[in-house]
């Protein structure tokens, strides 16, 4: 079985964009160093755009081959007129607005989306599902969460767009690691307690 990790950067007070959304104020802490981190264990987070720009076109996935995002999360790249984000994974991107995609890269789920990621994980073969955001997916899929990979960034936004945007509900996961850079950055890697 396949797992699907929620791999997402946030504020010191767990918001992943301020209220718009916007998180680009997060990448300021992206440093050689945490570059170099990326590049060794999850170089196709990388969208295809800035491994382009990074000259790392040739490196191979690592931890994922396959990406979910939200439909607000893809509207971020198709304001750039960029229709395939991560086409170095199969991409889906959940959305209800959407009707046909722009890249025959990206399939939509615009409907039982949780049996949708139920299959991806139940193929077995191949790498992880990584996913990307948003919010409201999150909270849509936190029962199918199997794996938290969260990139703290020494800011606090004070409020924003929280790491899981649904009802209340405590799910409990275990720390397996923490790693901290120079620049202040932690990434703490948890798994769901069975």
């Amino acid at each position: 079985m396949r797992k699907l990790t929620y791999f997402i950067a946030c504020s010191i007070d767990g918001f992943i964009g301020d209220p718009g959304g916007d998180a680009t104020s997060m990448f300021r802490f992206v440093n050689e160093e945490f570059l170099e981190f990326l590049k060794a264990e999850y170089p196709e987070t990388i969208s295809v755009e800035g491994r382009r720009a990074l000259g790392l076109d040739d490196l191979e996935n690592r931890a994922f081959d396959t990406v979910v995002q939200g439909r607000a999360s893809y509207q971020l790249a198709l304001d750039l007129d960029i229709t395939s984000p991560y086409g170095q994974m199969r991409e889906y991107v959940a959305s209800r607005t959407l009707k046909v995609s722009p890249d025959p890269n990206v399939e939509l789920i615009s409907d039982d989306l949780v049996g949708r990621i139920r299959e991806l994980k139940a193929e077995g073969a191949g790498l992880g599902i990584w996913l990307c955001g948003g919010s409201q997916l999150a909270g849509e899929l936190l029962d199918e969460i199997d794996e938290l990979v969260i990139k703290t960034y020494p800011l606090v936004y004070g409020s924003g767009m929280p790491m899981f945007g649904a009802d209340f509900g405590d799910r409990e996961f275990a720390l397996e690691s923490v790693r901290t850079f120079d620049n202040g950055v932690l990434v703490r890697k948890y798994s769901k307690v069975r």
